[in-house]
């Protein structure tokens, strides 16, 4: 095992690059370090969030790396040389969550202010936004094809939405707590609540 050390603050994500060759911590200290995981050395400091990093995601093998933040922003770097290539600027609140579509043709954020922005990793572009919550959205992931996006939130509720479009297809209701954690693979989605639980519920959406 080994302990990695270097952050002023709490970390609050941490992410694998696809690959396994890299390792990025987002932390309270507004940094994102980036880490060789076989040695531990510290590869690069990511500076330039103005709030804690909530969030981190790394496209693929390692060609891209997203950081959701409190500053409200996202932003898009190169995990080789650490520089920065994009801030997307959009959301009215903090941004708690970042994920990529398996095939990088999207990046989803979701935002406090209960709305997920979808944008074009390649440009910063956006492309939709994504409303129907009624509570902050805490989480949000790609179904392996890419084609769905899953949004967990306050509300207690999952809602599960066209990649392409932007278009809602079904919400999950029935949840006793605010979903925190979700993952859709195969027509399953498991999602963590505050409950303490894990559930694990198949869906078919036409």
């Amino acid at each position: 095992m080994q302990t990695l050390e270097g952050h002023s603050d709490l970390v609050d994500s941490v992410a694998f690059s696809g690959d396994g060759q890299l390792l990025a911590s987002g932390s309270r200290d507004k940094t994102i370090k980036l880490w060789d995981p076989a040695t531990g050395a510290l590869k690069h400091t990511l500076e330039s969030h103005s709030g804690l990093v909530s969030s981190v995601a790394f496209l693929g093998d390692g060609q891209l790396l997203a950081s959701g933040s409190y500053d409200k922003t996202i932003k898009l770097w190169d995990p080789a040389t650490g520089a920065l290539k994009h801030t997307l600027e959009g959301h009215s609140d903090l941004v708690d969550s970042v994920a990529f579509s398996g095939d990088g043709q999207l990046l989803a954020s979701g935002s406090y202010d209960k709305t997920i922005k979808l944008w074009d990793p390649a440009t910063g572009a956006l492309k939709h936004t994504l409303e129907g919550h009624s509570d902050l959205v805490d989480s949000v992931a790609f179904s392996g094809d890419g084609q769905l996006l899953a949004s967990g939130s306050d509300d207690k509720t999952i809602k599960l939405w066209d990649a392409a479009t932007g278009a809602l297809k079904h919400t999950l209701e029935g949840h006793s707590n605010s979903v925190h954690s979700s993952t859709v693979k195969d027509g399953i989605i498991a999602l963590g609540s505050t409950s303490g639980r894990v559930a694990i519920i198949a869906f078919s959406v036409m």
